[in-house]
């Protein structure tokens, strides 16, 4: 199936630059890495490379995920830690090199971004994350969006855990990056006079065979990050706070030795699901949103299943919560059999083609920026009919949501209806090729895909919450 909606996502580390082509649902094609250096127009240029080993006609846009200060808003970078951008107008530059429309965000942010649509953050309003790797980063998301303030909300890593501690790359002493990132551990296992080759997984199997040192390196990596997550839990309340990055799992599990410090300020505490993958998956997915908030973008919510699957009753439980108008085929086509007193199934067929092509009219002269909720059996018509009548009404996001049940359940519902139908509608001869239909029929797989068993009762809360992430609203 040929991918019509792909971004490059760009994760810019201090020692690792990734990249990677990412299709709308956030599937990473293709992946490529370099190593990264102090040096920014060294940066940017083995971004540049990167960006042409990935680069097809189908790549819409560009994200990029830098470390330090990011106005999102202005597309600038203001300042940077180990990687310092600042200076070379990566936004402009990169838009002249790719002729693509490009994004910018700070790294945490755009790694929120994909948990909060893929992993570990998937249905939770309200996240802090740190990333641990070189430097410590952070991102906060309330109601699902990322904080900003004026422009560089969410920088974590700087939290301050000792007055009198490291002086950090901001200019202040204690941040917790210098006490529990990456290059502080390395820190912490040198002053304990270890060699520089240990690694942590080696620190936490000493510590398991009692090494009183190992212990204590543990302690002094993950005591301040322990500080910084109860002056955040204090800050924003939020439902998880996720570790990220490298190092997150590590980071999560050395927590063991430092316990919340105060009952008041304890939440939950996991570690991010997509690994180093979250920052180009986020980067990716961040720039189609951006291309689909431009004027001319639509959204639709693809309710899709053959006849008797329940997706009638998911369509106007989903319309009815997020208050998204509601475009069902049989709406559309009913009222032309009532007219007409029926017809026979070939007319049927031809009047759903008819009133397939209506539905899409409709989205097509919506204002910009609305978001559908359409009703129908996607497929009774080729995939390149939607993605025609898709292309055509400016639609440049779509989420699906799959209804299905057992044949012999969708034959009995099909059955106890058959008075209800108006004339023109397949009757009882249609049940044996409903129950054959409903073994080989399939999900389009287009985008965001939420799978719905109906003969279960249906959990709306959990159908709008992963609405919400994968339309971004």
């Amino acid at each position: 199936m040929p991918q019509r909606s792909m971004a490059i996502g760009i994760d810019i580390g201090g020692t690792n630059l990734r990249a990677a082509r990412i299709s709308g649902a956030g599937e990473i094609l293709k992946r490529v890495a370099e190593n990264s250096a102090p040096d920014p127009e060294l940066v940017l240029g083995r971004i540049a490379d990167m960006v042409r080993l990935l680069d097809t006609p189908e790549v819409a846009a560009i994200g990029v995920g830098v470390p330090g200060r990011v106005d999102a808003r202005r597309g600038a970078v203001l300042s940077g830690g180990y990687v310092d951008l600042a200076s070379v107008a990566l936004q402009q530059r990169l838009e002249s090199m790719a002729g693509k429309p490009v994004v910018l965000d700070n790294d945490c942010n755009m790694a929120l971004v994909a948990e909060m649509a893929l992993g570990a953050a998937a249905g939770h309003d309200n996240v802090v994350m740190f990333t641990i790797g070189t430097g410590i980063g952070g991102a906060v998301a309330q109601n699902r969006q990322i904080m900003r303030g004026r422009a560089t909300a969410g920088q974590l890593g700087h939290i301050s855990v000792d007055a009198n501690g490291e002086i950090c790359a901001c200019g202040r002493r204690g941040c917790v990056e210098t006490t529990s990132s990456g290059t502080a551990l390395g820190r912490h296992i040198a002053r304990a006079g270890l060699g520089p080759g240990i690694s942590v997984d080696q620190l936490f199997a000493r510590d398991a065979a009692g090494d009183g040192t190992a212990r204590g390196i543990l302690e002094a990596w993950a005591k301040p990050l322990r500080a910084a997550i109860d002056s955040a839990v204090a800050m924003f309340d939020p439902d998880l706070v996720l570790l990220g990055g490298g190092l997150g799992r590590a980071a999560h599990r050395a927590l063991a030795c430092a316990p919340a410090l105060a009952p008041w300020y304890q939440c939950k505490v996991e570690p991010a699901k997509l690994g180093d993958d979250a920052g180009v998956i986020g980067a990716g997915l961040r720039a189609l949103r951006a291309k689909a908030g431009t004027p001319s973008a639509r959204r639709a919510v693809l309710v899709n299943g053959i006849p008797a699957s329940g997706k009638s009753t998911v369509s106007r439980g989903v319309a009815d919560r997020m208050g998204w108008p509601l475009l069902a085929l049989d709406t559309v086509k009913n009222p032309f059999l009532e007219t007409l007193g029926g017809a026979d199934r070939e007319f049927n067929r031809t009047l759903g083609r008819a009133s397939y092509q209506a539905i899409w009219s409709v989205v097509g002269e919506a204002p910009a920026g609305a978001t559908f909720v359409v009703d129908a059996w996607f497929g009774f018509q080729p995939r390149e009919v939607l993605e025609d009548h898709l292309r055509k009404a400016g639609v440049e996001r779509t989420a699906e949501i799959w209804c299905h049940a057992p044949g012999e359940v969708l034959a009995e519902r099909y059955g106890a209806r058959l008075d209800q139908r108006p004339a023109g509608h397949p009757g009882a001869a249609y049940i044996p090729e409903l129950i054959e239909l409903a073994k080989r029929a399939e999900p389009l797989r287009r985008g965001p895909l939420f799978d719905v068993d109906t003969t279960k009762p249906i959990d709306f809360d959990a159908i709008t919450a992963w609405l919400r992430a994968a339309m971004e609203v």
